[in-house]
């Protein structure tokens, strides 16, 4: 796991709101692998098959870069901050945090995209590596730079770090022909060899439809577990197991507000419908988690932190790789929201792109799941 700039350490568990939910009946299967366990169990049994699992991430990559300062004057230039630079280090965003998010959950992850030939596309390359991350569906374009968002934070030792401003280096453009090419070739070999395949759309050029077209069909047809966490138009990923919108992705492809709970319901029914996927996870922020599945009345799950929120960045990502896990591991989807809702609830209290170990999840279904 990378280091934590909040002084907490990989066993360091924060004790949690006892606040959830009952869920509504899940599915048949369900009941039946429920019969003699409790939920606690069930869900723990789930963590712990996480391990040795072969997820895919195919999408945008990003190296997130943090300048930490301690202030310690006004400028005369200008009325702004004079930071004493203390700490600088880069952690993997974009297509890479949901893959740095299931290796630290115990899974085998494989990379498909691009970076730069660039340093931080290097930096980035040495944060994975770190990790385990299997790379070699990851190539280098010598003319696109690496896509970099650099925060810069301010605090003391003794002061929470605050994020004052952010630098987006982003390049939009499309894919190179030679490049394109060999992503797809990664993605036809890999495919039949790993459990679940994510698609991580951050709308920087990886994700086209050429792309979706060699990977979606096949997994599909494969039967492979196939998540989508899109910035961008979802109806592109036509028969996709799950969705993982947030509030504003949903609005954004179904062109509508959802305004209270009617228009929520309407928003995840359409999107089944519109998709065809089995089921549409619809992430609320402080609101919670909405699960729509196919066939089942919609699950409506509460935040599972709400004392505790540091920085949002990133949850998204955990939420989509904890719920495909818990997919591939037997759970049903109802099962996977609310584990992706726990693991979510943890990384928010944290500085940045985070992660959670399998004790740590363990330890927050322990905590907050009693029946």
């Amino acid at each position: 796991m990378y280091p934590r700039r909040d002084g907490t350490s990989a066993t360091d568990i924060p004790n949690l709101p006892n606040r959830t939910e009952r869920l509504a009946k899940p599915s048949v299967a369900g009941e039946l692998s429920l019969e003699h366990k409790s939920k606690q169990s069930r869900l723990l049994e789930l963590v712990a098959g996480f391990a040795g699992k072969r997820v895919l991430v195919v999408g945008d990559m990003v190296a997130d870069e943090y300048v930490v300062g301690t202030p310690s004057r006004i400028s005369r230039e200008a009325p702004v901050l004079i930071l004493t630079q203390s700490d600088q280090y880069t952690v993997p965003g974009g297509a890479t945090n949901p893959a740095v998010n299931a290796r630290t959950l115990g899974a085998e992850v494989f990379l498909a995209g691009v970076v730069g030939d660039d340093a931080p596309g290097e930096r980035l390359r040495a944060r994975l590596a770190e990790q385990g991350v299997h790379m070699e569906g990851l190539f280098n374009e010598a003319a696109r730079p690496t896509s970099t968002k650099t925060r810069i934070l301010a605090g003391g030792t003794q002061l929470v770090q605050q994020q004052i401003v952010r630098i987006d280096q982003i390049d939009h453009s499309e894919l190179s022909e030679e490049c394109s090419r060999d992503i797809k070739a990664y993605l036809r070999d890999m495919i039949p060899t790993v459990d679940a395949l994510i698609f991580s759309d951050y709308e920087i050029g990886v994700i086209n439809q050429a792309i979706i077209e060699a990977a979606l069909p096949l997994a599909k047809t494969l039967g492979k577990i196939i998540t989508v966490d899109s910035h961008g138009d979802l109806a592109r990923f036509q028969g996709a197991t799950a969705l993982t919108p947030n509030q504003p992705e949903a609005e954004a492809t179904l062109g509508m507000r959802i305004t209270d709970r009617a228009s929520l319901e309407r928003a995840g029914a359409r999107l089944l419908e519109d998709t065809g996927a089995s089921g549409v996870l619809i992430t609320r922020g402080s609101e919670g988690m909405s699960l729509f599945e196919q066939g089942a009345p919609p699950h409506h799950i509460p935040a599972s932190n709400l004392a505790e929120v540091a920085d949002p960045t990133g949850a998204g990502d955990t939420v989509a790789a904890t719920f495909t896990l818990a997919l591939v591991a037997g759970g049903t989807m109802a099962e996977a929201a609310l584990l992706a809702n726990i693991a979510a609830g943890l990384v928010v209290r944290r500085i940045g792109c985070a992660t959670n170990t399998p004790q740590e999840l363990a330890a927050a279904v322990a905590a907050l799941v009693k029946d």
